[in-house]
């Protein structure tokens, strides 16, 4: 099982953080520390994988990541996982964040957060492995934008709710509200109409 999504550059900044195990926030923190500060002092000649850290489990979970331009990507995974299979599924997430952006890069893990979590769901939940085929993947994610461009985006949202409210056709605003000793004075909202 997955343990930990882990993406950060080569100054150790973190891009794209997902845990599927509960960790406190001062944990996580430092399972990130640990793990830039393992990964990054490994030669580019070396193999891919390695033990995890102290923090995230010891022997018993393997750290599996790839380097791509200024990215780190790191799978934290247990020991039920192959790693061969993890390097293919990371390549297969590079490649379809790079197929949904055009040619990927940090800037767009950073103005595009929500779309990278997006895709990261439709290829692993809950620590489990749901999709590799990356065509399935950009198909899903160009849904998601044609559904968002339909509905008027997120952005809209607030104005669609306030249009709605105002729209309300009541016949006459209540004054007051008792509800057994309960006495509630409604104050005047003519001002907000």
């Amino acid at each position: 099982m997955i343990q930990a999504i882990l993406v950060f550059n080569n100054h150790g900044k973190p891009r794209l953080v997902r845990f599927y195990q509960r960790f406190p926030e001062e944990i996580q923190q430092q399972i990130v520390r640990e793990t830039f500060h393992l990964v990054l002092k490994r030669d580019d000649n070396i193999c891919n994988f390695l033990e995890g850290g102290s923090l995230i489990g010891g022997s018993d979970y393997k750290l599996i990541y790839r380097h791509y331009a200024t990215l780190y990507f790191v799978f934290c995974v247990d020991s039920s996982e192959s790693e061969l299979g993890i390097l293919d599924l990371i390549q297969v997430f590079v490649e379809t964040l790079d197929k949904c952006f055009e040619n990927v890069c940090e800037l767009d893990l950073i103005f595009h957060m929500d779309k990278v979590h997006y895709i990261l769901q439709e290829v692993v939940m809950g620590g489990m492995v749901l999709e590799t085929n990356m065509n399935e993947i950009v198909a899903q994610m160009d849904a998601q934008s044609r559904l968002e461009k339909s509905e008027g985006g997120l952005s809209a949202a607030p104005a669609r709710a306030v249009s709605a409210v105002k729209n309300i056709n009541l016949p006459e605003i209540p004054r007051n509200i008792n509800i057994g000793d309960l006495n509630i004075k409604v104050p005047n909202l003519s001002q907000f109409v």
